[in-house]
């Protein structure tokens, strides 16, 4: 894989290259654990969803949840990855406190997913190909806690247990920008699957990120993972600063140490917190309670006709259907509940309604009120249908584009839930088109302004002024094209 000189990094003896690959853990979206009945619910009382089988008594065996097999396998589908019809379990042995297993039941020669691959737009006209070696299954670790008490740590299992989903790409990505939009994407098939809801914040979506730099055109160099960073942001920090520490080191002569690191954010850097494990050190060997997993086609194929239409198919769509350019479809498909309001104001009541005019105020004023009270647009207070009549009344010549903005305000205030073209009657905001009374706001505001006319017969740039002029005379219902052409006969531009 080349890389542009635009993403080598400057280093004091020549260009570097940074290699990436993503580990990424996604939780998978199941009211039980992987191998118990327990509850996945988030935030419940430390200890509070813990079967005997997450807190290992002697015994006790785990059963697989057929639930969980079924959205790895989704997933899988979506990422146009290989669906392994055989897959085995294995025992990943290693000590910490909140393991009460001692190891980690997780799959390693024979994973449920195979090969598959993920187009990641970087730009409305860039995009790459980020393969995925795998997928797996296993199960996360509890969560020690340190700030109880000054003298003792605490453990709480509630999230021993949870299924993961390891997603593993190859290393085919050459920068950080590259690394965080294949974490946006991969997170938006994540969400439309309904395999896992991508929050980060807590903790349902993170990535161990592979770096490594080297010469453009040599061998791979020793790469270092950084574990748990919970942030696309943050993934984007990390890489750079590491890159940096590694190509630092070896123009001083020194070597990379394959090593497990964490990031600092506060900090800006990263910090070495163990020695890279290879897989012999985890003394991998089939689960012996756990027969191997086998799929049948015909199921396979029935989760595989229940996929909803995905990202780039949605894109495709957009622009063939709604005239979108690249950029506004990319937007409105990164988000399945953004792409689905926009589709449904798109069509409301049938209506053929400006498309792109529907995008704008979606990606625009509606989306900067929902991203303010970290909601979907869909529950702002505004439905599909009242911004579809919206943009109607803009089309209809009803109301201006002013107008419309303050009366987006009222729907997403005091007048939650109205009708927007009942409010606009009942608050008279129809926008003044009547000639008449528009030709007399002009008139008034040359009067008022002799100095400002004179000059803009010579400077017709200072029309706008005017236009401002009248339309705070008229308290914003003027039609602007109607006060524009009114100004010109006036002053004869």
């Amino acid at each position: 894989m080349t890389v542009s000189e635009s993403k080598l990094i400057k280093g004091a003896t020549g260009d570097w290259e940074v290699v990436i690959g993503l580990e990424v853990h996604a939780q998978v979206n199941s009211r039980a654990k992987l191998f118990s009945a327990a509850s996945t619910e988030f935030g419940g009382a430390p200890n509070s969803h813990v079967s005997l089988v997450d807190a290992a008594m002697p015994g006790m065996l785990p059963v697989i949840n057929r639930e969980c097999v079924a959205q790895a396998v989704r997933t899988g589908l979506a990422l146009k990855a290989r669906i392994n019809r055989r897959s085995t379990f294995d025992r990943k042995n290693y000590f910490y406190p909140d393991l009460p297993q001692g190891y980690q039941i997780s799959q390693y020669k024979s994973p449920i997913v195979g090969e598959g691959e993920i187009q990641v737009d970087l730009t409305p006209e860039r995009s790459i190909r980020v393969g995925v070696e795998r997928l797996h299954l296993e199960q996360d670790a509890g969560k020690s806690l340190h700030d109880q008490s000054p003298t003792m740590s605490f453990v709480d299992l509630n999230r021993s247990g949870v299924a993961l989903m390891e997603i593993v790409s190859k290393p085919d990505m050459r920068s950080a920008e590259e690394a965080r939009a294949y974490v946006g994407k991969l997170r938006s098939v994540l969400r439309y699957v309904g395999s896992c809801d991508g929050d980060m914040e807590k903790g349902n979506l993170r990535a161990d990120v592979n770096v490594s730099v080297r010469r453009p055109g040599e061998p791979l160099g020793t790469r270092c993972e950084i574990k748990n960073v919970n942030s696309i942001r943050f993934i984007g920090q990390a890489i750079e600063v590491e890159a940096r520490r590694q190509i630092g080191i070896i123009e001083d002569g020194g070597a990379i140490e394959q090593e497990t690191r964490l990031f600092d954010p506060a900090r800006g850097e990263t910090r070495s917190m163990r020695s890279k494990e290879e897989a012999h050190d985890y003394r991998y060997f089939p689960d012996p309670d756990l027969l191997p997993l086998e799929l049948d086609q015909a199921w396979i194929d029935q989760l595989a006709a229940g996929l909803p239409e995905l990202p780039d198919a949605k894109k495709a769509r957009f622009i063939a259907d709604y005239g979108l350019s690249a950029y506004d479809a990319t937007v409105l498909v990164a988000d399945r509940d953004t792409a689905d309001f926009f589709e449904a104001a798109a069509k409301h009541g049938g209506g053929a309604r400006d498309a792109k005019a529907v995008a704008n105020w979606l990606m625009g004023d509606l989306s900067a009120s929902a991203n303010a009270q970290n909601l979907p647009v869909s529950e702002t207070g505004l439905s599909s249908g009242g911004l579809a009549t919206l943009v109607d009344l803009i089309g209809e010549g009803v109301i201006s584009g002013k107008i419309a903005k303050d009366l987006l305000v009222m729907l997403l205030g005091p007048d939650r839930g109205a009708d927007p073209r009942a409010l606009v009657e009942a608050r008279g905001l129809r926008q003044v088109t009547d000639t008449g009374a528009i030709e007399r706001a002009v008139e008034a505001a040359v009067a008022a302004n002799p100095g400002k006319a004179e000059q803009a017969k010579g400077k017709p740039g200072m029309l706008g002024w005017f236009v401002g002029q009248v339309m705070k005379e008229t308290g914003g219902k003027a039609n602007p094209q109607a006060v524009s052409d009114a100004l010109k006969a006036r002053l004869g531009l």
